[in-house]
């Protein structure tokens, strides 16, 4: 990754582990020849400078997928809630300037498709065949439930399912993303990839 780049992508707020998102370039390098690179779960764009760099190098591109009002430990009185990114105007939290920053500061804003929907809505408008989905929406049973049976049946064969936060001991973190990744092991449609501190990587069949 080229080190301009790199260097915006660590000064972006967010929780991915730099480790986690050298990976996640070089998946969206591979993957992006497939197909339109999926980002659920946005937020301020440090994953989003990784995946687009490396959807970039491959001539393709990347949808961020974020309703940018915040995941349930972003909202006030929570564990990671910034109050920078609350909007006293309408009450709730908005992250998207956030992400345009960093996509602007990566020269990204030919690559980077932000799509302020929920991640149901913008599958109903995503037709195409995706070449990788990340998943690191909201880590409710149910939101990463509905974030998996929205997207993993998009994914070309050859594609990439990767999820954020797999925690296999249920006392250091949710246990929801392991939750979707044993779910898509199970169903024998994918083989299993190294995983990263605590990004799992999938292929499809």
């Amino acid at each position: 990754m080229d080190a301009k780049m790199h260097a915006i992508a660590k000064s972006c707020k967010g929780f991915l582990e730099d480790d986690e998102g050298l990976r996640l370039y070089e998946l969206a390098r591979e993957a992006a020849v497939l197909g339109p690179v999926v980002e659920i779960g946005s937020y301020c764009g440090k994953s989003s400078v990784y995946l687009g760099c490396g959807a970039r190098e491959a001539g393709g591109a990347l949808l961020c997928i974020d309703h940018h009002r915040g995941s349930e430990e972003h909202q006030p009185g929570e564990e990671y809630h910034d109050p920078e990114l609350f909007d006293e105007h309408v009450g709730l939290l908005d992250s998207l300037p956030e992400l345009r920053r960093s996509i602007a500061d990566a020269g990204l804003e030919d690559t980077a498709v932000p799509i302020v929907a929920s991640s149901p809505r913008a599958a109903e408008i995503v037709a195409t065949p995706v070449g990788m989905v990340f998943i690191d929406g909201g880590h409710s049973e149910e939101a990463a439930s509905t974030d998996y049976e929205s997207w993993s049946g998009k994914i070309a064969s050859g594609g990439i399912l990767a999820i954020h936060d797999l925690f296999p001991n249920p006392e250091e973190g949710g246990q929801a993303p392991i939750n979707i990744y044993r779910r898509a092991l199970a169903t024998e449609l994918f083989d299993e990839l190294p995983t990263t501190g605590t990004l799992g990587a999938l292929r499809r069949r």
